[in-house]
């Protein structure tokens, strides 16, 4: 049982700490939506989703009213569109975008293909209207996984992803490639993330479920604030004291949602995701333990330590935990990684080398407008083979900003945030990439 006691201990951090619940998501199984008929398959998509979410924002609301804890976004998650439609996609993304708008969430993920192995023809016809859609609707996030332990890398996809990519930029140009900000390359995507974009409803779950996703880095910087000096140890278990506080208020609002919409829980999400704000940055408390910046040497291993540590504290106070669950590091959405990139003490390649032990990847990140789709590529085959090799979720969402260079800055807005633009290795790549086929998956993958 969650005492009272426990939600009053959480004011102090509400109002002092930046502490929220990021999203209540929606999970929906449009499965049986399905129709050879793009239109008709959109017309049932949207009216699914209408009727299955229509008191999801209201229900948020009140639960923020009578808890007094800010849940900032209602999102909606659906099976990945690539498997109910045959045919063109277009309509069922207007579809979902209509249907976001009448619900009134914040974002609807799902526009989505899996093709860690291959792809069928359903998959080409969603990757190849990637940019219309995503320059075209408002509210609509789109996945990609191509990778996985088990399966390996498909490079041909990885190849594709490159040039959506630009062409998204380009087609979002006046919006400094925005489209770019709602779309993410995965590799091992899980199935029931509440964060977006990456956020779709996959084919293990039910036919819809109630995720939740907390965040309090703030909370976390300051109870640091408290062990100045202190041996790691002590740092390791003030972050798990402080993780199970915060994963504990996202077991109660999963719950009291779950309840009062009728629908199953199904996990927390107990990642650390930062905000613009200042008070809200995982960069922040990396450098709480004793970094000038977040970029510096050590913030590898510290980062190692917070995700670990979150996970710890957490995993206690939910019956379900799940997700991502650990700790983001998105360039435009931490106001210590903008500044860490702005001052020139966090790069492409030391991002990289954070993702090994953070919980997504290479997030929010802009560069020059000119890279080429090769190089994107490229990026993306890097991170999708450190999620392969160490059988964990790594992600690229990359914004290429059109007509902009290195030291420029791209501005989002909201939760989205700002971001300096981050240069890129200038050699080259194209003959790796225009090879194709699959890198096959490790030898550890044979674990049955």
């Amino acid at each position: 049982m969650i005492e009272t006691g426990e939600i009053l201990q959480t004011m102090h951090m509400i109002q002092e700490e930046n502490f929220d619940i990021r999203t209540i998501t929606l999970g929906i199984n449009l499965l049986d939506c399905s129709d050879r008929d793009p239109l008709v398959c959109a017309d049932r998509v949207y009216e699914k989703i209408c009727r299955t979410a229509q008191n999801l924002v209201s229900t948020g609301e009140s639960l923020e009213q009578e808890l007094g804890i800010p849940i900032v976004n209602k999102r909606i998650s659906v099976t990945p569109v690539s498997l109910i439609c045959q045919d063109d996609p277009r309509p069922i993304a207007q579809a979902l975008d209509r249907a976001a708008r009448e619900t009134g969430v914040n974002f609807i993920g799902g526009y989505s293909a899996l093709m860690q192995k291959g792809a069928t023809r359903a998959d080409e016809r969603l990757l190849a209207s990637i940019p219309e859609v995503l320059s075209t609707t408002e509210r609509l996030c789109s996945s990609i996984n191509v990778a996985s332990t088990r399966a390996g890398i498909n490079m041909n996809a990885v190849r594709e992803m490159g040039v959506i990519i630009k062409e998204t930029a380009r087609l979002t140009a006046d919006s400094d490639g925005l489209g770019c900000a709602k779309l993410v390359v995965f590799a091992n995507a899980v199935e029931d993330n509440p964060f977006m974009a990456g956020a779709f409803c996959g084919v293990g779950e039910p036919e819809s479920v109630i995720n939740v996703g907390v965040s309090g880095p703030g909370v976390v910087k300051k109870a640091l604030e408290s062990c100045k000096g202190a041996p790691f140890d002590i740092v390791a278990e003030t972050i798990k004291r402080t993780a199970f506080k915060i994963t504990r208020v996202g077991q109660l609002v999963a719950r009291e949602a779950s309840q009062r919409l009728g629908i199953p829980f199904g996990i927390v999400d107990l990642s650390l995701a930062p905000t613009p704000a200042r008070g809200d940055s995982v960069a922040h408390i990396l450098s709480e333990m004793g970094l000038e910046m977040t970029g510096a040497p050590g913030t590898t291993a510290a980062l190692a330590l917070l995700n670990d540590a979150v996970k710890k504290g957490g995993v206690m106070a939910s019956n379900h935990v799940g997700g991502l669950s650990g700790a983001f590091i998105p360039v435009s959405e931490d106001i210590g990684m903008i500044e860490a990139a702005t001052a020139g003490a966090l790069h492409l390649e030391k991002l990289e080398a954070m993702t090994c032990v953070c919980s997504v990847g290479l997030d929010m990140i802009a560069i020059p407008g000119d890279t080429s789709a090769a190089t994107i590529s490229g990026i993306i085959a890097d991170e999708a083979a450190i999620g392969m090799v160490n059988n964990k979720t790594t992600a690229v969402r990359v914004i290429p900003a059109v007509g902009k260079k290195a030291g420029d800055t791209v501005e989002f807005g909201g939760l989205l945030g700002y971001a300096p633009v981050i240069p890129v290795n200038s050699f080259k790549c194209e003959d790796f990439i225009a090879r194709g086929g699959r890198i096959p998956a490790p030898l550890h993958s044979l674990r049955n």
